[in-house]
């Protein structure tokens, strides 16, 4: 059996009348950049969001530096992320002359470790970027307390968790804005680059737009200087279409990692995903821990499975943030971490079958049984 991580080809087929029609729509009004689709697309977001303002943007990365820079961050400050995040979480803050500060994961979610931040924060700390990791959303609340405290703003990075939430409050909602990636493979995506920023604050929402377009709100009129980082009409009609549908896909994303847990937990060498307390987990992935990591992935692709690592090396060590002279040691678990997580194939149009099918293949991988699953007959798995 073929299982792929993802599927965006089962996606399309299910939505296809929907999608054409979109396409089309702009092709034969020629609406590219900006116009009805990109306004329709920030509206209809904006209200099943439940938030004042959405400010469409070019990708989910330029979300982060545009908010940034609008929120005045810059040189001499320091802004605070994960440890365990896409380089987008930190490569922003670098880009607005500003300093990133790291914090250690939570070992059991993945997330930042609240406990870690207020050590982590100083003087020049301007910022927290929260990344709500997976699905689910980090301890937001104290967080959002911790930033009252020391006067300094907090973002969330939702790029991972569209529709997350936690004591009935969604990502994105608690701090002063959100940020949002649709990247193709995200629970809501486009098919190419894309993403928006959310916020209530109208001044703050202003600024953003007016710099994500040349410094201007209308053409010729440009008050500062800004950058070109516009959602383009095609991307705006696509991610409109499939808008309707993010509530169902959310709840088909929680059942199959219902299904993973039912047939993975009886796996001693693995852990599954913990859900934290009050936590609506929109399952973006579905990530488990587990032993000889890089050994079972290759045994799994061996038998039709791709699977992913998010992220196979923790932020403050990688190359590029050796000037910040972090050690390892430094994040003892997202470093001790980054050798075992694994993320397994999650998306609406997975099968129950295909859901066995993975867990009885990890099964076999640590109970020595390695020949009973590769011998049967490899299938094109269908998008039922």
């Amino acid at each position: 059996m073929k299982v792929p991580f993802v599927d965006l080809k089962a996606q399309y087929e299910s939505i296809k009348t929907e999608i054409d029609t979109a396409i089309s729509n702009v092709i034969t009004e020629t609406a590219f950049i900006g116009g009805k689709y990109v306004k329709a697309f920030e509206s209809a977001f904006a209200e099943q969001y439940g938030v004042s303002h959405v400010i469409s943007c070019a990708n989910g990365t330029d979300s982060l530096y545009i908010l940034m820079k609008m929120l005045g961050i810059g040189e001499g400050d320091e802004v605070i992320t994960v440890a365990n995040s896409w380089i987008s979480s930190s490569e922003t803050i670098t880009q607005t002359g500003a300093k990133p500060v790291f914090v250690d994961i939570h070992p059991d979610f993945y997330s930042m470790d609240e406990t870690k931040l207020d050590t982590a924060i100083t003087p020049a700390t301007k910022a927290v970027i929260a990344v709500h990791l997976q699905g689910q959303m980090c301890a937001i609340d104290t967080i959002k307390s911790i930033c009252d405290k020391h006067g300094i703003y907090l973002i969330e990075d939702c790029a991972q968790s569209h529709l997350s939430e936690l004591n009935g409050v969604r990502a994105g909602l608690t701090g002063i804005a959100g940020s949002f990636s649709f990247y193709p493979g995200k629970n809501l995506g486009a098919y190419g680059d894309a993403g928006c920023i959310t916020t209530n604050d109208e001044k703050l929402a202003e600024k953003c737009r007016m710099y994500a377009n040349h410094g201007a709100l209308k053409k010729h009129h440009h008050i500062i200087e800004g950058i070109n980082s516009r959602l383009d009409g095609l991307q705006a009609a696509i991610l409109g279409a499939k808008l309707p549908f993010l509530q169902q896909w959310t709840a088909q994303r929680r059942e199959k990692a219902a299904l993973y847990n039912k047939y993975l937990s009886d796996i001693k060498k693995i852990v599954i995903p913990t859900e934290r307390t009050g936590s609506m987990h929109s399952y973006h992935l579905y990530v488990i821990r587990c032993e000889q990591r890089d050994e079972l992935m290759q045994y799994l692709k061996e038998r039709g499975i791709e699977t992913a690592i998010h992220y196979p090396t923790a932020l403050p060590n990688l190359p590029c943030y050796t000037y910040l002279g972090y050690h390892s040691s430094d994040f003892p678990i997202a470093s001790s971490y980054q050798s075992s997580i694994l993320s397994l194939p999650l998306y609406p149009e997975l099968t129950e079958a295909m859901i066995s099918y993975v867990a009885e293949n990890i099964r076999n991988f640590y109970t020595g049984n390695q020949t009973a699953a590769s011998n049967e007959e490899t299938v094109v798995a269908s998008a039922s």
